[in-house]
């Protein structure tokens, strides 16, 4: 039997709410909104690029996604020290490289860094500040995490509807 990625259930979006929850409910919808687009295809769909001269396929975008989420949430905010699944010092972009990856572990990977993020911010407030790792050290507080990872997602879920158009003709949602 032909592993298929699993259906998804989007959560609506709260739409009054105090300003903890409307992020968060943005940010999960976005997450969802991610899965859907990868809903129903194989592994062998989730790895085909979109058109060339782009590389860019759906499991790539997770692959990349499951890195921001711990990039922002847990290694930069929550200052843990983050192993990731995909990024080398000398292939800071293997996420994108899915020639050779097992398309069920990854949306794994993804389920579990959201929850990691998710664990990472809690009880924490908006306004708690953190300074950047690396070179640049700009300040930044929870609020804008929350709101960079919707824009983030915003962004890439517009090239998955594009991928997905282009793999079957799946379009909207």
């Amino acid at each position: 039997m032909t592993w298929t990625a699993p259906a998804v259930v989007r959560t609506p979006e709260i739409t009054v709410g105090d300003e903890r929850a409307m992020l968060e409910s943005w940010l999960d919808y976005h997450r969802q909104t991610l899965l859907l687009k990868c809903a129903g295809l194989t592994a062998e769909q989730l790895r085909t690029a979109s058109v060339e001269p782009s590389g860019l396929t759906l499991l790539g975008l997770v692959r990349h996604l499951a890195e921001v989420e711990a990039w922002w949430f847990r290694e930069n905010f929550a200052g843990e020290t983050v192993d990731y699944p995909y990024f080398t010092p000398d292939n800071p972009d293997a996420d994108h490289d899915v020639r050779r990856a097992d398309a069920e572990a990854d949306l794994a990977t993804f389920h579990r860094e959201v929850e990691l993020a998710r664990a990472a911010v809690a009880g924490r407030t908006l306004d708690e500040t953190f300074t950047e790792v690396g070179p640049k050290r700009r300040t930044f507080n929870l609020r804008w995490v929350y709101l960079h990872m919707i824009e983030e997602y915003a962004r890439h879920n517009g090239h998955a509807d594009l991928i997905r158009e282009r793999i079957d003709g799946v379009t909207g949602d």
